[in-house]
């Protein structure tokens, strides 16, 4: 499931939900992920921070979070996800990246995660990765 929040809606994020439906797709395939399902939301950086504070504790927002189900009930359900766009473009302007490409790095990261990856070196390869091979397409 794909939901893009009303309130996160930004002109400088090329984001639509056939768009965003392309991408989550290929980056599925690129991370060895094929068939698996997740429930992910677009939101604006007040969402973002009341998730944030809401599930981690933690003040303010941040780009992506990821909350793994590990059900073995539903073993190709991997969890719910959630991208700040507001944070991307930030960020994406910041680092002096293409918004595109950042979200798309967002979308591996946050897909590694849901796929019980913690940060490290593993990771950040895996999602180099993923974001040179789904950013080609």
């Amino acid at each position: 499931m794909i939901e893009i929040s009303p309130q996160a809606r930004r002109p400088d994020m090329p984001v639509s939900r056939r768009g965003l439906e392309t991408l989550l797709a290929m980056a599925l395939d690129v991370l060895g992920l094929t068939g698996k399902t997740l429930s992910l939301r677009l939101v604006s950086d007040r969402e973002m921070e009341a998730l944030n504070r809401a599930y981690l504790g933690l003040p303010g927002p941040t780009n992506v979070l990821s909350f793994p189900l590990g059900d073995p009930d539903q073993p190709d359900y991997l969890g719910d996800m959630a991208i700040s766009l507001d944070t991307v473009a930030r960020e994406a302007f910041l680092y002096g990246q293409e918004p595109r490409q950042h979200f798309i790095r967002m979308l591996c990261h946050g897909l590694l995660h849901l796929a019980g990856l913690d940060h490290g070196p593993e990771m950040f390869d895996l999602t180099d990765q993923a974001v040179a091979a789904v950013a080609r397409s």
